[in-house]
């Protein structure tokens, strides 16, 4: 396959996109780790940062042993990586983790117990009580609570809720069904890498390599991302139902999820089926979408107008449309969002959430 399409972009690819948002947050400058610095998450972090002229005194890309001895670059300077071991966090302000869960419950409290505030994407401390978890467009307020730890949801709850909090805050939610088309970036890099070589394969008629997951990703549909549990669902099913009532402060909302992972590169696709106590119209729940920081309204079906993951990969706002009344629920809307993953779904809303703490005056310190 020839690259310059761009149909499918190498896992090399995906990070280190220069943008043309470029502000400034602060007049003071912070000193910031990174966890999982040369990872798909820790990469878009980096990139993210340099876009939002974010007031950085000192980097410090923190990974595991192997990769000590690389540098990456941030603002046309080289940073070495350093090993994440509790020590070096001595010093820093804030820490991004985008490390897996065993590392981040292994290091976050040590990077607290040193005055480093962490924003982690892992899941390894979203449902703790005593850590906040959140989308700063939804529930800001929840940062003047924390206690050194403040968590990122996972990226289908993420991109899903930019959707429907407005449309909660207009109607009051009673129920909702999900169902995602989650790309294969969510996975990580070697399942970017496999869905490249299964199309490359396939153009070669040649047998298609399977690894990352059960099943062929190129051509197909995979009904099954995480772990299943004693009830049928999968923890990617049960991660939403749990996140989206702790963000949107509703412990008995009504929640089902199917998750679903598609042969695509990058960003989240969400079909929402939402039930609400109050009456709904569609030009109301339009009107709630297009005045809702992070949300793009984009839904004119007589124009093929509508939201796409490919329409939506590296943009900061997720994308909603095809907004109608449900014929299921009473006072019922079904629609439709796409979200990039590693954005809103992880780096941006990391570094969004820091961001906010700022424009609220509380301090970047555990």
């Amino acid at each position: 396959m020839t690259r310059g399409v761009g149909l499918i972009p190498s896992a090399s690819h995906l990070s280190f996109i220069r943008f043309n948002v470029s502000f400034t947050v602060s007049n003071k400058s912070y000193r910031v780790g990174i966890v999982g610095a040369t990872g798909a998450v820790g990469q878009e972090l980096i990139a993210l940062l340099q876009a939002h002229a974010f007031p950085i005194a000192e980097l410090r890309p923190l990974a595991s042993a192997r990769s000590v001895g690389r540098s990456l670059d941030f603002g046309g300077k080289k940073y070495p990586v350093q090993e994440a071991t509790p020590e070096a966090f001595a010093g820093l302000d804030l820490a991004f983790f985008a490390a897996g869960t065993a590392v981040t419950k292994a290091l976050a409290p040590e990077a607290v117990k040193r005055g480093c505030l962490v924003i982690d994407k892992s899941s390894g401390f979203r449902m703790d009580p005593k850590v906040p978890l959140v989308i700063p467009e939804i529930n800001a307020d929840a940062l003047r609570t924390h206690q050194g730890i403040i968590a990122s949801p996972n990226c289908s709850t993420a991109v899903a809720l930019m959707a429907l909090f407005p449309l909660h805050r207009a109607f009051g939610l009673k129920r909702v069904v999900f169902a995602t088309y989650q790309s294969v970036s969510g996975t990580g890099a070697d399942a970017v890498t496999e869905l490249e070589a299964q199309v490359q394969a396939y153009v070669a008629r040649q047998p298609l390599p399977v690894a990352v997951y059960p099943h062929q990703i190129f051509q197909n549909l995979i009904p099954h991302i995480d772990s299943f549990g004693a009830d049928g669902y999968t923890g990617e099913e049960s991660k939403m139902r749990a996140e989206s009532r702790k963000i949107l402060g509703l412990p008995e909302l009504r929640v089902s999820a199917t998750c679903i992972r598609v042969p695509v590169v990058r960003a989240h696709s969400v079909a929402i089926n939402a039930e609400f106590e109050r009456p709904v119209s569609v030009e109301a729940a339009r009107q709630a979408i297009a005045a809702f920081p992070g949300a793009e309204l984009i839904d004119d079906p007589a124009r093929n107008a509508y939201p796409t993951p490919l329409a939506y990969s590296r943009k900061e706002k997720c994308g909603v449309g095809r907004i109608r009344l449900d014929t299921a629920f009473d006072n019922g809307l079904a629609l439709w969002v796409s979200g990039d993953n590693l954005w809103k779904g992880a780096a941006l809303n990391a570094i969004q959430t820091v961001e906010k703490m700022i424009e609220l005056g509380l301090p970047l310190k555990a």
